[in-house]
């Protein structure tokens, strides 16, 4: 850049600076075109999958709104008017409506891809801080960080809006039958272009200890301001360096991880918690953390998300947290392990003879973990047994009188809950 006198001199900016002291067209074009050619499509339409992108500012947001419309009106010509993404920021009139009509799947109307299918015409908003925490989409397919983020508790909230589970569905009436089209969510995808992801799993330091700021005014003569560097705005091309895409591997990331340590050392440290799990009197100390733990800023602690930061694949139940903080437990067990207690419990119990046994622990396993399978035997429409890959209605047959005991012990004996 240039300086007073004329001359070239070196500016360095960093992420924190991006849109806020450093413009760049360019680097907003190739942010927004890079999300077009790699989101998730919607698996039954094949349009852009249900997107949230995250910008520096409200002025940001709106650069980046008029980007992806544009781009959208050369790629689908004549299925959006500048409505494929809408800017949901506190500005935007109705803005708090338009985040719940995304939710409910008529933001703008329905979508134009596909005659009859309940999914929203606007496929991405755009915000900054709006839909970060208590925001509830569950067919969110894209994610995308067009900021960097600091804060860990910030990062574990945006990401989450992604985790839900959900059923696209579509039906469509065909040669005088109703015909049903449906589609599992099985994954979302998080665009990361600032190296969050890298900074919270290597470069946040977790162990830190903040010194709290002086509770006094200081005695210095500054007036407290920041310091002032010209704005400068880009006018090279910037083409993206490199484009990566990775899975979460299956022990998560290491902030998720952290999430859980911290409120188990946030119970730990509760007197009132450690008081009634001394007294013995757990279903107190679940109240009261429900009460004043739960769903309390900044760290949204919840049920939901603290399983999820322990990647385990089942219900957690809250009088297990209590019960490790204080060491009743050393770990969460697996869905699996825990099976296979309540099969050794009725085992135990009914001594089926050896030749049984095989047959008994597929069932037993298959009828506390499915739910077709329960639904199949309580009403005994057993011809769905012929599209059903867990059982088949020979081994019902092979099963005797245990196909009867089996369920009635289930039912009086095991909590189903657990297992879901």
């Amino acid at each position: 850049m240039e300086n007073e006198e004329g001359e070239l001199e070196e500016k360095i900016f960093y992420q924190k600076h991006f849109e806020k002291k450093f413009f760049s067209e360019k680097t907003n074009g190739i942010l927004c075109k890079t999300f077009f050619e790699n989101a998730i499509r919607d698996p039954l339409s094949n349009e852009i999958g249900k997107s949230i992108i995250f910008c520096v500012s409200q002025n940001h947001a709106s650069k980046i709104t008029q980007l992806l419309n544009i781009f959208a009106d050369s790629l689908f010509p004549e299925k959006y008017n500048s409505d494929f993404a809408i800017q949901v920021t506190s500005i935007i009139p109705d803005a708090q409506q338009f985040s719940i009509s995304f939710a409910n799947n008529n933001l703008n109307g329905h979508t134009r891809m596909l005659e009859g299918y309940l999914s929203s015409k606007t496929r991405v908003c755009v915000t900054v801080g709006m839909m970060t925490t208590g925001y509830d989409c569950e067919d969110i397919l894209n994610l995308c960080l067009m900021r960097p983020i600091f804060s860990p508790t910030d990062f574990i909230q945006i990401k989450g809006r992604g985790t839900r589970k959900y059923t696209f569905l579509y039906k469509i009436k065909e040669g005088g039958h109703m015909e049903e089209y449906k589609e599992e969510k099985g994954t979302f995808k998080l665009f990361d272009f600032f190296a969050t992801c890298e900074y919270f799993e290597e470069k946040f330091n977790y162990d830190e200890v903040l010194e709290l700021p002086p509770t006094q005014a200081g005695t210095g003569g500054g007036d407290g301001g920041g310091i002032n560097i010209d704005e400068f705005e880009s006018i090279k091309p910037d083409p993206l360096a490199y484009y990566f895409e990775s899975r979460v591997s299956l022990h998560g990331m290491k902030i998720d991880r952290k999430f859980y340590d911290q409120f188990e050392e946030t119970v730990k440290n509760d007197d009132t918690v450690r008081e009634h799990y001394e007294r013995g009197n757990i279903k107190a100390a679940e109240e009261y953390i429900r009460e004043n733990l739960f769903d309390k800023p900044e760290e949204f602690f919840s049920l939901d998300k603290l399983r999820k930061s322990v990647q385990l694949d089942r219900r957690l139940w809250l009088w297990e947290i209590i019960e490790k903080a204080f060491g009743g437990i050393d770990r969460f067990k697996p869905k699996e392990e825990l099976l296979d207690e309540e099969l050794d419990k009725f085992v135990s119990i009914h001594k089926p003879d050896a030749s049984h046994i095989s047959r008994i622990m597929d069932f037993f396993k298959a009828y506390v973990t499915d739910n077709d399978i329960r639904d199949i035997i309580e009403k005994k429409e057993y011809n769905r047994l012929a599209t059903n890959p867990k059982l088949t209605i020979a081994d019902l047959k092979d099963l005797e009188e245990w196909r009867d005991v089996i369920p009635e012990y289930v039912k009086d004996y095991v909590s189903l809950n657990t297992f879901l």
